[in-house]
């Protein structure tokens, strides 16, 4: 006990978790993280139903209160609670009472932000572009070769001033670099394989039709909108909702990582800071991690290394640490435990690696971990020194906001009034790869039909000037002059070349009049 009471005892500004638990709650053992340490990043992990969602509200609001913007992805709509006062009730403020703390029913800054449109909130857009093929392939499925060949298009699409804002771009282009007249474009730099492009033509048609390319667009969303603070100081609380997560998980978990890469291209570096520009919670982590190719996990891996020193840190959120990679969790300086199973096979083993993570303690962690209580963790963290402090079995503090869902028209008429509104409410639909694909094929038959119609001019003036000589014979020979030969506009318009031109021409003019791509 007395070795957790000195390894929590720092001076420096810190986020209170809770209290120590030692057969009771140990109120003058406070359990704390260094605001100053949240941007060496960390993992909350623990089984369903063990409290996660509760020990995310607690630290989203004590970084508030300390002027820290925070990012929640709020995947079950719980954390909308934030913009509304807790009910305090006698159970609550029993066990408040009980663990020391000062509770005071308070509503915190929130602004909420929905993918697309979809549900309630500030539309999230990115363009495609901008999305980039690591992140795309991820989305779209793609193996390591149909991910390489989605980077040429993309550096085919910069080199030649094709804006990719949203997926009817990507797919029109895709279908322009595999047909006749594209296919030399790409020529000196490998091309795509018509089978590797069916791939992912195929996938983006999937996407399109789980509602996916809502999400691609502008007007883009700028993710330093999320380091802002309130007028009274407290950092604004960034939620964004994710409806339906089962039915589109690596798009939702993706957009999530383009934001953080965003930050990180975008910010300025700062060093180690007092106080972090943002804190980003990183929620179902392990749906970022699931079949990601070497390129995608390499670049989680630089993200997180690098984006400290940006001043933004990085929390995930999952069930057990074995879904984070080892480069990964290797990074993460705080570690927020709650309750671990091991009802199979699998989740022992998964338990013993859990434990064989943490410093030394005088805890038998096999079994703590099994036994832990709902809203009880098992937490270390980086003192402001960088050493970790000692393991430390803890009762996490009440939230002082609602734990449950804001009221549907309570969150509508704050959604109305945010000052964001103006700048991404409305969809924006410019001229983009899309048209400028349709008018090159359409440029590209019209000058075919003209140059075509100017030569059988020419060959057909030609045949009446030898027709016209003097001569007799030229005038008499052969009794079938009563039979109409075809002039040579309609021989050159009939060959198969020109109908082979003029077929795909049409075919792409057609796929965009009649329903594939064609702006809303």
């Amino acid at each position: 006990m007395s070795a957790v009471k000195e390894g929590y005892a720092f001076e420096d500004e810190a986020v209170q978790l809770g209290v120590l638990e030692a057969d009771g709650p140990v109120v003058d053992a406070p359990v704390r993280i260094p605001v100053s340490m949240f941007n060496r990043h960390g993992l909350v992990a623990g089984a369903t139903g063990t409290g996660k969602t509760v020990t995310l509200q607690v630290m989203a609001e004590a970084l508030s209160n300390a002027g820290v913007p925070v990012f929640l992805a709020d995947i079950k709509g719980d954390l909308s609670g934030m913009a509304t006062p807790g009910a305090g009730g006698e159970k609550l403020l029993a066990r408040t009472s009980a663990n020391g703390q000062p509770w005071e029913a308070r509503a915190f800054p929130c602004e909420f932000y929905a993918l697309g449109g979809q549900g309630i909130g500030v539309p999230l857009r990115a363009t495609v572009t901008a999305f980039g093929p690591i992140l795309l392939s991820k989305v779209l499925g793609l193996n390591e070769v149909q991910e390489s060949s989605l980077g040429l298009v993309f550096y085919y699409a910069d080199s030649n001033g094709l804006p990719l804002l949203d997926l009817k771009d990507l797919t029109e282009l895709l279908k322009y670099l595999t047909s006749d007249e594209g296919k030399p474009e790409l020529k000196g730099i490998g091309g795509v394989s018509s089978a590797t492009a069916g791939v992912i033509l195929r996938n983006l048609l999937t996407l399109q039709q789980q509602g996916g390319d809502v999400f691609f667009g502008e007007p883009e969303f700028d993710p330093k909108e999320l380091l802002r603070t309130a007028p009274d100081g407290r950092g604004v609380v960034s939620l964004l909702e994710l409806p339906d997560l089962a039915s589109r998980p690596d798009l939702f978990s993706t957009f999530l990582m383009w934001l953080l890469a965003d930050l990180y291209q975008d910010l300025p570096e700062v060093g180690d800071v007092e106080r972090p520009k943002l804190v980003f919670f990183f929620d179902e982590a392990h749906l970022l991690f699931n079949g990601a190719s070497d390129a995608f996990l390499q670049a989680i891996t630089q993200t997180v290394r690098l984006i400290r020193s940006k001043g933004v840190g990085v929390f995930f959120v999952t069930q057990t640490p074995k879904d984070v990679p080892a480069d990964v969790l290797a990074q993460l300086g705080s570690r927020v435990q709650h309750q671990l199973r091991a009802h199979t096979p699998n989740a022992a083993k998964a338990l013993r690696a859990t434990v064989s993570t943490y410093p030394r303690s005088g805890y038998d962690l096999e079994q703590v971990l099994q036994q832990l209580g709902t809203g009880e963790a098992v937490v270390t963290v980086m003192d402001p020194d960088g050493a970790p402090t000692p393991v430390a079995w803890t009762r996490i503090w009440a939230p002082e906001s609602t734990m449950g869902p804001t009221d549907a028209e309570a969150l509508r008429a704050g959604v109305a009034q945010s000052q964001l509104m103006a700048r991404y409410g409305q969809a924006v639909d410019r001229d983009s790869a899309h048209e400028m694909l349709i008018r090159k094929v359409e440029e590209g038959a019209r000058a075919a039909e003209e140059q075509a119609r100017a030569e059988a001019e020419r060959q057909e003036a030609e045949a009446r000037r030898k027709e016209s000589g003097p001569t007799s014979r030229s005038r008499s020979t052969g009794p079938s002059r009563s039979r109409k030969e075809p002039g040579l506009v309609e021989q050159v318009t009939g060959s198969t070349a020109f109908k082979q031109f003029a077929r795909t021409a049409a075919r792409e003019i057609v796929r965009s009049l009649f329903g594939t791509g064609r702006r809303r």
